[in-house]
């Protein structure tokens, strides 16, 4: 389904050497597919024909469907191929173009999605678009055929009227995605605005926030927890932990491999779309852990192991480091997730009768399934606990455990069986510095060495495969089975930004001030690539060079805001600075920052629910800074370590230094300069340093005493 079959002439379609898998499995088409670029463009403009632009994913089960029905079609390829120069975009390996032309479509149609279908002017102006195009008239919509020849003849007969139309549209791009909103208050009550917007939506009955579908929110999700921790806000406690226990026990979760789907079609996390995303999964672990690290909670603690397990085997180069990037719903067009889902004979061929009894009633298996597909299909979901489940077998609990370790063993054991959804292993810069920070909170809250390890490793690979050392960081690190990178994708201000906090974070974990060194570099480049500095706030690609000419809607400049559903560019890369602010010293940084954040401090409170990551940077700029220094090692420095960290707090970070680093550049400047000022305790080899904003209380070498210091102020 992802391959090529047999390859065709070069002049036929231009992806027979395409890296990305989502290009690679279009190779075969009849249609004379393009990947993005100049020739594409130069093409369209010396023939005087439209662009027909697609852009879809790999996992994206309708950008198949419409692969299968159309662009696979003699007729429908012969069609395009006599009125089009036809493109063709991976939204995963060219987010800036698909952000343009996503707002642009929806400015047309009202909505966007995948497959993304546009029709251009020869230089990249949209004048139509829309999604899905069903080969032929269904569910009220015209079929392609029809679309194509009405587009080409608006093209040729009524150009006026698409170039208006494209002018529009241009300007619609340009409107909605530089936002300006200055002269807002930044506030506390600001963050409490952006909160209450969240809790407005909040579902107490089955967790999440608003209706169908519901998808995941993980960075409103850590604001509420750190309203709830240090805030003491009792809904914003609610709402958090309502919505992890009901999303790890939905379908939503994959209940017997662990790690999560890509969102539920229903309101109960019931049937999911069945794609598993690297960047869902990186950023739900962090929730898990985060209210793990908070609450003590077990269950909390099960789903982060889980998601790190499914990880481990699933989504990751063992060898050399990093972490893949999606793993597709389904098998081919014909199912919908079959390989997720069972029915009861399925499961009844799989399981011994008490498993099965078991199994039915735990994960709600029956006759009558989840699915419309096949209405015998069940998504396994935790209907009852387990000791509702032993109340109705009049069993003691404790015997349930086996029965459930035993019943999922032989579950996934027949699943293994099945043909395995297609796993994308190109490994995406931003996606894995978001991995590598996960990994090593998780490592380090959970105590375990082998996510961080394997963190530090994907960290090497990523700095010395995706980045030159200066200035040019790579939007990819590598292309499955070492596909070619002759055409190197230029790194976005997420891929520079979430690199960034991922280098401090490595610092943190492993006392190496090469990875502190990386961070500064990097973010003193993504200041110069990306940054306004004359209207304030980052642009999501590279200031244009004087002279040259963007393609298409990459002219249109946008400054992300908004989690979509990847924490945004903006509020990621001022989270950067404020913590490497409190390392160097330098002011710049809090200086671009706090300005970054008043650029849309007047509009932000309408975003609500995708403006988490705004909430969370903004308590970072005005909460004093809580670090928590552990010096020494062994035992009790392990001690004192963990009880700093626990409790999430997103102004606080803890760093356990050696001895021998508390020396001139061995540590960040303003670090040494706040510690090198402190003798150590008379007779102590293991002692912590707890300082808010420039003050820091005397050294701390009892355990309790850390924990009382470390309550929240006022």
């Amino acid at each position: 389904m992802h391959d090529a079959a047999s390859p065709t002439p070069a002049d036929a379609n231009k992806l027979q050497n395409a890296a990305s898998s989502y290009l690679r499995s279009a190779r075969h088409q009849p249609v004379k597919w393009h990947p993005w670029g100049e020739e594409a463009f130069a093409l369209a403009k010396a023939l005087d024909k439209p662009i027909l632009l697609d852009i879809g994913a790999v996992w994206c089960h309708w950008c198949h469907v419409m692969d299968r029905e159309s662009y696979e079609d003699p007729e429908i390829a012969a069609l395009i191929n006599q009125h089009y120069v036809a493109v063709k975009v991976d939204r995963d390996e060219r987010p800036d173009v698909d952000a343009r032309y996503q707002s642009a479509v929806a400015a047309i149609s009202g909505q966007g999605g995948w497959p993304l279908t546009a029709f251009l002017t020869p230089d990249g102006r949209p004048y139509f678009g829309g999604t899905y195009i069903p080969r032929d008239e269904r569910y009220g919509r015209p079929g392609i055929k029809q679309v194509l020849l009405a587009l080409a003849q608006v093209w040729h007969e009524r150009r006026d009227e698409a170039l208006e139309t494209a002018a529009s549209v241009m300007a619609a791009i340009e409107h909605n995605e530089s936002f300006s909103g200055r002269g807002g208050n930044m506030t506390l009550a600001l963050v409490d605005k952006i909160a209450g917007s969240a809790l407005g939506q909040f579902d107490p009955r089955n967790g999440g926030f608003g209706s169908q579908p519901k998808f995941p929110h993980p960075a409103v999700l850590d604001l509420l927890l750190e309203m709830a921790m240090n805030r003491d806000n009792e809904q914003a406690l609610e709402a958090f932990q309502t919505t992890l226990e009901k999303m790890s026990r939905g379908g939503v979760y994959d209940q017997l491999a662990g790690g999560f789907h890509r969102y539920s079609v229903d309101e109960r996390w019931v049937v999911p779309h069945f794609e598993k995303m690297l960047y869902d999964n990186t950023e739900l672990l962090r929730n898990y852990v985060h209210g793990f690290q908070s609450l003590v909670r077990e269950d909390f603690l099960t789903t982060a192991r889980e998601i790190v397990a499914w990880l481990d085997a699933t989504m990751t180069d063992r060898n050399r480091g990093g972490f893949y990037a999606s793993q597709d719903a389904d098998i081919n067009l014909d199912d919908d997730g079959d390989y997720f889902t069972w029915t009861l004979d399925e499961a009844r061929a799989a399981l011994r009768p008490g498993e099965l009894e078991f199994a039915a009633r735990y994960w709600d298996i029956g006759e009558l399934g989840d699915m419309h597909h096949n209405p015998a299909k069940n998504v396994l979901h935790v209907k009852l606990s387990l000791q509702e489940v032993a109340e109705q077998m009049h069993l003691p609990v404790e015997s349930l455990r086996p029965l459930f370790i035993s019943a999922r063993s032989r579950l996934l054991e027949a699943r293994s069986k099945r043909s395995t959804p297609f796993i994308d292993r190109t490994l995406y810069t931003g996606w894995n510095a978001m991995a590598v920070t996960a990994y090593l909170e998780t490592g380090r809250v959970l105590r375990l060495d082998a996510p961080r390890d394997f963190a530090l490793r994907t960290l090497n690979r990523l700095l010395n495969e995706a980045w030159d050392g200066s200035q040019n960081l790579n939007h990819v690190i590598a292309y499955p089975e070492g596909g070619p990178l002759a055409d190197k994708v230029p790194g976005t201000l997420d891929d520079y930004a979430f690199t960034v906090n991922a280098c401090i974070d490595a610092w943190f974990s492993s006392g190496k001030m090469n990875f502190y060194h990386a961070a500064v570099t990097l973010a003193d480049a993504m200041i110069a690539r990306f940054y306004d500095r004359t209207a304030g706030a980052f642009y999501d690609t590279a200031i244009v060079v004087a002279g040259s000419a963007p393609l298409g809607a990459l002219g249109a400049r946008r400054k992300p805001l908004q989690d979509t559903p990847t924490p945004a560019g903006n509020p990621t890369a001022t989270s950067a600075l404020l913590r490497l602010e409190t390392l160097s010293g330098r002011m710049e940084y809090r200086e671009i920052a706090e300005d970054t954040l008043a650029s849309f401090a007047g509009i932000v409170e309408h975003f609500g629910l995708y403006a988490g990551s705004y909430g969370l940077a903004l308590e970072r700029l005005l909460l004093d800074p809580v670090q928590v220094v552990v010096v020494g090692s062994g035992p009790e420095a392990a001690r004192l370590e963990a009880m700093a960290v626990a409790r999430f707090g997103v102004n606080k970070t803890v760093m356990r230094i050696a001895p021998f680093r508390l020396v001139p550049g061995g540590i960040p400047e303003a670090l040494a300069a706040m510690l090198l000022q402190v003798p150590p305790p008379p007779g102590a080899d293991v002692w912590a340093l707890v300082c808010r904003g420039r003050t820091c209380l005397p050294p701390i070498t009892d355990a309790e005493a850390l924990l009382e210091a470390l309550e929240p102020a006022g």
